[in-house]
């Protein structure tokens, strides 16, 4: 095991290039934080490189590392250093990016989130978690939506990106895919044309477009979904966060948790 102890060694430098969209390209590589995470990805079977903890995390978890894992011993300044957070826990691993698995809408089968331009990681996040417990195949992230590799985004993921299928693709495509075979596309949106969400009756198979935070979907997926639906709101509130709303419609629409 190596020890490094200075926050200008050349390795150090790397890892914090791997929190970079420029980072991620160039090593095809990205950098996860906290027990939790890297956990979850030991325990998923992810492609883990290197471990890289302080001396107080090495004790507490390499019991559990994987065999012939590259390790390093690095200071509390160091994890400040690579860190993303305020009080850092002081672990991280680095993955390899793997070739973006390719999920042929064609053939998709189960339920399935398409992000349509959502920007904020805490958002995605919550997203993605609840598309894992509400018993989801997968995610799609459409273009203009944020990256799954950036820190925030990994960390608001939790883990649950290891138990989906996370996916990048056209939602324009997708859509047209998924419809030729008989399979709905729901949409969220307010306007006179959407159905109420309690009155759709739950299915195995389908696909659920949640759109921008600001802007919500875009016009053109809008007119080519299926369905879209609303959630009415009793109180004063103007709108659903966009992560609540996918919460309700994907835990309502899913036939198997029916």
């Amino acid at each position: 095991m190596e020890e490094i102890t200075s926050t200008q060694n050349a390795k150090v430098k790397k890892w914090q290039h791997l929190t970079t969209k420029k980072g991620h390209q160039k090593y095809h590589q990205y950098l996860v934080e906290g027990w939790h995470i890297v956990g979850d990805a030991i325990t998923a079977e992810q492609p883990v490189v290197q471990i890289i903890a302080t001396a107080e995390q090495l004790n507490l978890h390499q019991h559990q590392f994987p065999e012939n894992v590259e390790t390093f011993e690095i200071t509390d300044e160091i994890a400040k250093k690579l860190s993303d957070t305020v009080t850092p826990q002081g672990i991280f691993a680095v993955l390899d990016i793997l070739a973006a698995e390719h999920v042929d809408p064609e053939t998709a089968t189960g339920a399935w989130l398409l992000l349509d331009r959502i920007q904020d990681p805490g958002n995605i996040g919550t997203m993605v978690r609840t598309a894992d417990a509400a018993g989801f195949r997968g995610v799609v992230f459409g273009n203009g939506t944020s990256s799954q590799y950036t820190p925030k985004v990994v960390r608001a993921m939790q883990g649950s990106q290891f138990h989906i299928q996370i996916t990048h693709g056209n939602l324009e495509e997708w859509v047209s895919a998924l419809e030729a075979r008989k399979i709905p596309v729901y949409g969220s949106a307010l306007n006179a044309e959407a159905k109420d969400y309690s009155t759709v009756t739950p299915q195995s198979e389908f696909g659920l477009i949640l759109g921008n935070e600001g802007q919500g979907m875009s016009e053109k997926l809008m007119t080519q979904t299926t369905t879209n639906l609303y959630i009415p709101i009793k109180g004063q509130a103007e709108s659903l966060n966009v992560a609540v709303a996918a919460g309700i419609l994907m835990f309502k629409l899913n036939q198997n948790l029916a």
